[in-house]
C-alpha cells in the first residue's frame, strides 16, 4: 500500500445558507460527508477557515473548509497548511468543474486553474500548481454567459435526485486517492459515469 501522502483535505466553496445548496458548493458538500461519516467535527476557526482533525478509516486527517468567498480561498488554505508545516503536495483539494459532465468525478495531479476562480486563488497564493484536485462534475449551462448564474445557482430538479450519490462517489475518490495513490484514482474514476459504477464499493 503506497505511503499515506495528504494530511490535509479542503473542500471549495462559499460561506453563508444562501450558497449552501448551489453547485458551486459541492466541495463543501463533500468534506462534510467524510466529517459525518467518521465524526470528524469541524469546529475550530483559524485563518479564515472551519476545520477538524481525525481519522478517516484509520488514517489522520485534517478537514477544512475556507470561509472566504471562492476567489479568496488561497491565502486561507495556504496558511492553515503552513500552520501545520504541509507543503502543497500533502494537501488535496475538493472542487465543482463545469468542464465535467454532473455526476463524473476527475482527479488532477497539476496544472493550471482552467478557469475555476478558487483553483485559481490557491496557486497565486502558493505560487505553485502541484496539488491534487478530485473535481466535480456539474455540466455547462446552456449560454456561456451564464456561467456565474450557473454555479452560483441550485441543481435542477433531476440532478437533486442525484447529487448524494454524487457526493458519495467524489468521497470515494478521495479515500481512493488517500489510500492507492492518483494513478489508480484515475483509473478507477476515469471514464465512468455513476450508473456505470458500483457505488456500492467501499474502500
Amino acid at each position: 500500500m503506497p505511503e499515506h501522502r495528504f494530511q490535509l483535505i479542503v473542500g471549495l466553496g462559499n460561506p453563508g445558507a444562501a450558497y449552501r445548496l448551489t453547485r458551486h458548493n459541492v466541495g463543501y458538500m463533500v468534506v462534510d460527508r467524510l466529517a459525518l461519516r467518521h465524526g470528524i467535527s469541524l469546529d475550530k476557526q483559524r485563518f479564515k477557515s472551519d476545520f477538524g482533525s481525525g481519522k478517516v478509516d484509520g488514517r489522520h486527517v485534517i478537514l477544512a473548509k475556507p470561509m472566504t468567498f471562492m476567489n479568496l480561498s488561497g491565502p486561507s488554505v495556504r496558511d492553515l497548511a503552513t500552520s501545520f508545516d504541509l507543503d502543497t503536495e500533502k494537501v488535496l483539494v475538493i472542487h465543482d468543474d463545469i468542464d465535467v459532465l454532473f455526476g463524473k468525478i476527475k482527479i488532477k495531479e497539476k496544472g493550471g486553474d482552467a478557469g475555476h476562480n478558487g483553483v485559481r486563488s490557491l496557486i497565486v497564493a502558493w505560487g505553485s500548481d502541484e496539488f491534487v484536485r478530485v473535481r466535480i462534475g456539474i455540466g455547462r449551462p446552456q449560454m456561456d454567459n451564464d456561467v456565474s448564474a450557473y454555479v452560483l445557482g441550485r441543481f435542477d430538479a433531476e440532478q437533486e435526485k442525484q447529487l448524494s450519490e454524487v457526493i458519495s462517489t467524489a468521497e470515494h475518490a478521495v479515500k481512493t486517492v488517500l489510500f492507492e495513490g492518483v494513478s489508480e484514482a484515475m483509473n478507477r474514476f476515469h471514464g465512468e459515469t455513476n450508473s456505470e459504477r458500483n457505488v456500492g464499493r467501499r474502500l
